[in-house]
């Protein structure tokens, strides 16, 4: 014969109100994920856009707010998950350039400002050469 078991159901109860508890920390710790991978990309996009900036600063067309903005959209474009629209505002002065990228989704925004100098290494060199002789 047959024994009969019984089973106690409290676990399923007590399974049922912390399981979506469980998810949805899942859930967010996904979507921060997500977050900071945008942030990184736009981020590291800016910081590029800058650096490309103050190296085309000094050259004789020197740099352009338009081919500067293209080159942001470039490589922002199809990598961002969370923040598809990034857009960036560049200002270019005589010493630095600076980019501001901006997005916004999904009820969360962000913001980064990086800055690149405006350099003249060959006016460097010439003086350190100068000062050896």
């Amino acid at each position: 014969m047959l024994k009969e078991r019984r089973l106690n159901g409290s676990m399923t109860v007590e399974m049922s109100f912390i399981m979506p508890v469980i998810l949805l920390l899942i859930m967010q710790c996904v979507t921060a994920a997500f977050y900071f991978h945008d942030k990184n990309i736009i981020s590291g996009a800016a910081y590029e856009t800058a650096v490309v900036g103050s190296t085309k600063a000094h050259e004789k067309d020197g740099a352009k707010e338009g081919e500067l903005k293209r080159l942001f959209r470039e490589r922002v474009n199809g990598k961002c998950i969370l923040f598809a629209g990034a857009e960036a505002d560049i200002s270019i002065t005589e010493n630095a350039v600076s980019v501001t990228a901006a997005a916004s989704g999904k009820g969360r925004k962000l913001s980064v400002v990086k800055k690149a100098r405006v350099t003249e290494p060959e006016a460097y060199i010439r003086d350190m050469r100068r000062i050896r002789k």
